[in-house]
């Protein structure tokens, strides 16, 4: 029986170790070092670090990226230029599956003739408020006076704290209060885990969380109880029923946080592009999206630039078959969709954007 289990064991380390083996030659994603490198509110990689990116089990879309100085994926290193343009979002901007010539601020830079440097602030897993500290640490920094935010649509709800798409900054989502959720360093035994390649397969490609696992096992242990008959159903009424012009409470102040936060920094232009619903366009769905409406003239009336993108591509699709997202496992833009974006910028920055 010992020599059985000792046979099973050694097995299993054999297998564990052919595997990381394995693996580290496969494009597995790698550890970003993610941590407050540069500002106690902004999320950034580890400067200089190169790291790989892969998308799914069978790690689509490979790609090998560096970071600059700051700890942003970047042709550019940052530094004091007026003249630069700062590209703020999330996993839109910082477009980890593109190719670096496909990535929307190198097309928006040539879109913008090669004239002007555009600084790709991005960083996935962020949101609304978070995009306004990259805007102040832009402004106190570099002294740069022009901002391009590429949001995606989710952005406005996701500044609410929990939703999981917070770095620093958010608003309570019952009070609507400010609040601060910085993300918890590593523990000593995440750490070790990122240094292996079988690790991060299974949690980066496949999606792997042991918390959650486990707290799935022990939950379908538990009897659910059922809700009771006496219970009074909800009156709330949902958002789509609402006319355009009542307020929606959490845009309402997420958007008010926003622009009172940035105003300050912002001695220039600020243009918003605000991402839509594209799977409906390409298949002709009718799109409802009042909160998104309700922030885009908001937007507007605070001043900023806003694009949106719906009926440009409602046109290419009217027009086209081509997807503009990466790959039905992905929805990001892909270099077709990011173009039609960045000449879209230029458009709205008008001809002073060529000074």
């Amino acid at each position: 029986m010992k020599k059985t289990a000792l046979g099973t064991l050694i097995g299993l380390l054999g297998f564990v170790l052919l595997a990381e083996v394995l693996f580290r030659v496969l494009p597995v994603s790698t550890a970003t070092k993610a941590s407050y490198h540069i500002d106690p509110h902004i999320l950034s990689y580890a400067p200089h670090l190169s790291w790989r990116y892969a998308v799914g089990w069978d790690l689509r879309n490979p790609q090998y990226l560096t970071n600059n100085g700051h700890g942003f994926v970047s042709d550019h290193e940052f530094k004091v230029d007026s003249n630069a343009v700062a590209l703020i979002g999330d996993s839109y901007v910082e477009a980890a599956s593109l190719n670096a010539a496909d990535r929307p601020a190198a097309q928006l830079e040539r879109a913008l003739g090669g004239q002007r440097p555009v600084y790709a602030m991005g960083a996935s897993g962020t949101a609304l408020l978070d995009y306004a500290e990259r805007i102040r640490y832009a402004h106190q920094t570099f002294g740069i006076r022009d901002f391009v935010v590429l949001m995606e649509r989710f952005d406005v709800q996701q500044a609410l704290c929990g939703s999981g798409s917070i770095h620093s900054q958010c608003l309570d989502s019952q009070t609507f209060a400010p609040r601060t959720e910085r993300l918890a360093p590593p523990s000593a035994m995440k750490r070790l885990l990122r240094s292996s390649a079988l690790a991060q397969y299974l949690v980066s490609q496949i999606k792997l969380n042991p918390a959650r696992l486990l707290h799935q096992i022990f939950a379908s242990a538990v009897p659910v109880e059922s809700t009771s008959k006496h219970e009074t159903p909800s009156t709330s009424v949902p958002v789509s029923a609402l006319p355009a012009d009542l307020p929606i409470p959490d845009v309402d102040a997420v958007t008010r946080a926003f622009f009172e936060r940035v105003r300050p920094h912002v001695s220039g232009r600020l243009v918003i592009v605000v991402d839509t619903d594209r799977g409906a366009l390409m298949h002709r769905r009718h799109i409802e999206d009042p909160r998104r409406q309700h922030f885009i003239a908001l937007a507007r009336a605070a001043g900023a630039t806003v694009i949106d993108p719906e009926d440009m591509f409602r046109q290419h699709f009217e027009h086209s078959q081509l997807s503009l997202e990466i790959g039905p496992y992905d929805g990001h833009l892909n270099p077709l969709g990011v173009k039609l974006v960045a000449d879209a910028i230029v458009r709205a920055f008008g001809t002073e954007s060529l000074r």
